[in-house]
């Protein structure tokens, strides 16, 4: 129990999930290298079941500013299990080298937290939803795909809706842009240079032209890592390549590739600009509270 807040109890849970590389991911090969992760699960007060918000983290790990998103949405009913994608395969950030984890496997470690917490007595397995940030928000995000959906999903339901915070939208999937039937809301900051919004405007328009039910919120001087007042004073994520100035596609064997040539992604790095900055915006954080506490009130309370 916490004082001043209404979480009741704090569990924490083990994960079964598998590592998925891209390519195994993107072609329905489920075969990856077991795992175990670790979550935290916040109930609020009560023995009646409640609606449950999933959180993925981005590439610093399971940060201080996803807790506090955490307390935020138990005080308002929501119980939320907090998963960590990095400790249990021996990553500490990914910052420096994204190519310690491939971008999609998030995606199955949600789909398979969506299975563990639904088994759980606390809560209404009728109402989970997906909330990520940065590489946490790409795949809640992109876990919203019917063709990723139907290859690796949940297996006893889906969820109710998902939020995702700025997310990077530089890669094109085939079929991308048909989402699950499900309210999808995505926030982000117009001056981000790590993940730049321009393909998230892309992709979000495709989709809606697709007939998804998808939303972008959009907050005009906000950088990455808005919602963290810790970033106060902004920093420069020295020798971090951001996922700025180059757009990448999937082929047809799973390979991801510069768009418009046969270089694979893996090969075309020096195309993305380096040293983004990260900083905290008051304006933007009282936004997407707003938002948020809209979100939960319409799709996980109803």
């Amino acid at each position: 129990m916490e004082t001043g807040s209404r979480t009741w109890k704090i569990e924490l849970h083990a994960i079964a999930s598998s590592t998925l590389t891209d390519r195994q991911f993107l072609t329905g090969d489920r075969a990856g290298v077991p795992v175990t992760l670790t979550a935290a699960l916040r109930l609020p007060p009560g023995m009646a079941k409640v609606p449950a918000m999933i959180l993925l983290h981005g590439s610093g790990g399971a940060s201080g500013y996803v807790d506090e998103w955490a307390r935020f949405l138990t005080d308002r009913g929501v119980a939320t299990l907090m998963l960590d994608c990095f400790t249990g395969r021996g990553i500490d950030t990914t910052f420096a080298n994204q190519e310690q984890l491939g971008r999609l496997a998030m995606i199955v470690d949600a789909y398979r937290a969506f299975d563990a917490l639904a088994r759980h007595p606390r809560i209404d397995s009728g109402h989970i939803g997906l909330m990520g940030f940065s590489r946490g928000g790409q795949a809640a995000l992109y876990a919203a795909v019917q063709r990723f959906r139907h290859m690796h999903g949940p297996t006893s339901g889906d969820f109710a809706g998902n939020l995702s915070f700025y997310p990077a939208c530089h890669t094109r999937y085939r079929d991308d842009q048909r989402l699950v039937d499900r309210p999808v809301h995505v926030l982000h900051g117009v001056a981000d240079d790590l993940n730049p919004i321009a393909p998230c405007r892309d992709f979000v328009t495709r989709a809606r032209q697709a007939g998804a039910r998808i939303e972008l919120h959009e907050f005009p001087y906000a950088r990455h890592i808005f919602d963290w007042p810790l970033l106060a004073q902004p920093m420069v994520l020295q020798n971090v390549r951001s996922n700025n100035g180059a757009l990448l596609v999937e082929g047809d064997d799973g390979v991801i590739h510069l768009e418009g040539t046969d270089i694979p992604a893996a090969q075309a790095i020096d195309r993305f600009t380096l040293n983004p900055t990260i900083a905290h915006d008051a304006a933007a954080l009282a936004a997407s509270r707003t938002l948020v506490a809209a979100f939960i009130k319409q799709v996980l309370l109803d």
